[in-house]
């Protein structure tokens, strides 16, 4: 009986410590997990630490561009890495960001004008190409890269993308009143005839109502017009729809020239922009104008005058400066390269563009501009009009620096570029000999 009691006792005492030693086990490994979180999280802010003082590091050594060390640090952000790792991309960033340099010597201004004039010779002759509005045509393909290079005053199809002030962007009834106020009327567009009256000595002027309506004109502000162009030539008289000019000198060769006058007589609208296209984008509704007036359409009230853009790179210049021309430049060659698709660096184009704006002002590439401005005679007689470029610098008496490439090839002698853009000097009383 004593041996069953003693095994009976001993059985509970078993369960009992079984039973503590479970409860000691989770307060025991939760206390290692707490341990091992701190060390994950201390190690995370270390880690993130030395991220940060890295790339200050590389931003104030200016090692790295600051388009390139943005879009470095807007792709590592939701990435997780250890510091070799993290090292190991900066490094490579770097060392791929020199080997990309144009190394000193380098000839980039022929590489450039090989690397667009290669690709312009399969680009397609097709002058207008529809740019997503039905209405109206854009000079693409080779013939807007030759405007560009050539600097023209009047582009062939001057155009502007205007983009409404953003609480009236969705409004399509705003959007129609801005364009109307945008959009060049004439009186030979709101008329149906303009003819002289004979009887009554006068330009008679009938007026289509349903143009009227249209553009948001009404008789008075048409005879308004007319009245403030012709001033003290004659005196208006305003009916329905129907306008009399009576000219101070009556004769008929003066009622024709006055009447070929009021037929331009601009009534609303910006000069130069003769029509207007409203298009639903993304972010709203965005007006596209046939004819270019930046100066005049930035004063318009309900547009975005940050994102007005025209494709007249002189007004442009005389707008908003030179650094605006030169990324227009930029912005239009690129935009006929990659339409005709064309794979051209971008770096070739940026090249032609500050060429093209280095003194402050817009030069095209051409006898007008670059090439005919060089400050080497035979340089300049090696492009165009030779005899012409060599008499008068026979006359003036021009010295040749020699310093292109175009004269040392003329010359036969080496051009500076590569290792022969690079003179060494060896100073002989300089060498000292040890003796052993």
């Amino acid at each position: 009986m004593s041996k069953k009691s003693t095994t009976t006792d001993a059985k509970p005492k078993k369960t009992d410590s079984g039973s503590k030693s479970k409860t000691k086990e989770p307060t025991q490994s939760k206390k290692n997990s707490s341990v091992k979180k701190t060390t994950k999280t201390d190690s995370a802010a270390s880690i993130e630490k030395y991220i940060e003082k890295r790339l200050t590091e590389m931003k104030e050594e200016h090692r790295l561009p600051p388009k390139v060390m943005n879009e470095l640090e807007t792709k590592l952000k939701d990435l997780t890495f250890t510091k070799k790792e993290f090292d190991e991309i900066c490094d490579t960033v770097i060392d791929s960001y020199e080997r990309a340099l144009v190394e000193p010597g380098e000839a980039v201004g022929t590489v450039a004008a090989q690397s667009i004039g290669e690709p312009g010779t399969q680009m397609t002759l097709r002058t207008f190409h529809y740019a997503g509005v039905a209405e109206l045509s854009v000079t693409q393909g080779l013939p807007r890269l030759i405007e560009i290079v050539d600097a023209r005053n009047n582009p062939s199809t001057p155009t502007m993308r205007i983009e409404l002030a953003p609480e009236l962007a969705n409004d399509r009834s705003e959007a129609r009143r801005i364009a109307r106020n945008i959009e060049m009327v004439l009186v030979e567009s709101v008329a149906s005839n303009v003819s002289i009256d004979l009887l009554r000595q006068a330009i008679d002027i009938r007026l289509d109502s349903e143009l009227m309506e249209d553009k948001g004109l009404t008789t008075d502000e048409v005879g308004k017009a007319i009245q403030e162009k012709i001033k003290a030539k004659g005196e208006v008289e305003v009916s329905e729809n129907v306008i009399f000019v009576y000219p101070a000198n009556e004769t008929l060769a003066e009622l024709q020239r006055l009447s070929e006058k009021i037929r331009d007589v601009r009534v609303k609208g910006i000069n130069n922009i003769t029509h207007v296209v409203i298009r639903k984008e993304a972010e709203g509704y965005v007006l596209y104008t046939e004819g270019s007036n930046l100066e005049d359409t930035l004063e318009v009230e309900g547009i975005n005058p940050d994102k007005v853009y025209t494709n007249n790179l002189r007004e442009i210049n005389e707008v908003l400066g030179i650094e605006a021309t030169r990324n227009a430049i930029i912005h239009e060659a690129m935009n006929v390269l990659t339409e005709q698709g064309m794979d051209v660096d971008v770096r070739h184009i940026i090249l032609v563009a500050d060429m093209m704006t280095a003194d402050g002002s817009i030069r095209q590439i051409g006898r007008h501009g670059i090439s005919g401005s060089k400050n080497s005679a035979l340089a300049r007689a090696a492009f165009e009009v030779t005899i012409k470029h060599l008499l008068g610098a026979g006359i003036a008496g021009t010295k040749d620096p020699l310093r292109g490439i175009t004269e040392n090839v003329i010359l036969g002698q080496l051009i500076p570029l590569g290792t022969g853009s690079i003179d060494l000097l060896m100073n002989p009383q300089g060498i000292t000999g040890k003796k052993r």
